[in-house]
């Protein structure tokens, strides 16, 4: 993946990077660099992926690129997805291995890459939240699916494996009864 920022403001650090920024003064933690802010929204085309949306959020650690994160949309800290049921929070995608301490562009709509558990998925199915945090599975459960999201190609079983989707703004699956 190669996504090139198209938004027309200089200075933005490219999508697969980290940005360890800055504590002001009588601040208590780290901002991102000038004149990237918090939760700000980029587009960004690949030759192979098109065109696709990136929010700059607050890492966690643990993370890879591919992972799958559940994100505050206030503090703009993530947290690696877990398999709890009826979370209804917004979702993205690491463009970069991040820690807690960084801060990354995460994928929010678009062809994205996402990291999965070994299991096969077919193309254009839903996905759901699995038991290992930070990846998808295709067994369909309860409270778990990820809305606004489906496979694009089938995929193997591999157990450090990604699957191809189709984003939008996903949000997990909230009340179902």
């Amino acid at each position: 993946m190669a996504f090139t920022i198209t938004t027309n403001s200089l200075g933005l650090m490219p999508i697969a990077n980290t940005d360890a920024g800055y504590t002001p003064a009588n601040g208590s933690a780290a901002i991102p660099s000038s004149p990237m802010v918090p939760g700000m929204i980029v587009r960004a085309t690949d030759p192979t992926y098109g065109e696709g949306e990136f929010i700059l959020l607050l890492g966690v650690a643990s993370t890879i690129v591919g992972s799958v994160v559940k994100y505050n949309a206030v503090s703009f800290q993530t947290t690696l997805i877990a398999a709890t049921a009826v979370q209804d929070v917004p979702v993205a995608i690491a463009m970069s291995a991040n820690l807690a301490t960084t801060w990354g562009w995460y994928q929010i709509s678009g062809t994205a890459v996402m990291a999965k558990t070994a299991v096969i998925l077919l193309p254009n199915v839903p996905v759901f939240i699995s038991a290992t945090a930070g990846k998808v599975k295709a067994l369909a459960s309860a409270g778990l699916q990820l809305l606004a999201c489906k496979t694009q190609l089938a995929t193997t079983a591999s157990a450090t494996g990604t699957v191809l989707v189709t984003i939008n703004r996903v949000h997990t699956q909230g009340q179902i009864t």
